[in-house]
């Protein structure tokens, strides 16, 4: 797995920038807080579900592939630690 884009470059590279709209219009449109929608376009909050289907109303997409691209945003982001983890195999008796 590559290194995927978190959901919200991904928003304001492919959704917002190409219809010219703003944070502020967006978040109105959204029915969210400017703060709320600027912390996902900044990548220091995810999308959640209820984010996923305001997103896929807003944008005729489907909340799935919102939440994803969240997914996997975040497995990668945690593969990247994997060898911190201290865990040991299970196996039967």
């Amino acid at each position: 797995m590559h290194n995927p884009p978190h959901p919200g470059e991904v928003l304001r590279e492919l959704c917002l920038e190409p219809l010219g709209i703003s944070v502020t219009d967006a978040a109105e449109a959204l029915g969210v807080s400017r703060k709320t929608l600027s912390a996902i376009l900044n990548g220091r909050a995810g999308i959640s579900p209820e984010m996923a289907l305001r997103l896929s109303i807003a944008f005729d997409t489907t909340p799935e592939s919102w939440l994803a691209q969240q997914s996997q945003y975040e497995l990668w982001q945690a593969e990247q630690h994997r060898s911190e983890l201290k865990v040991r195999k299970l196996v039967a008796a």
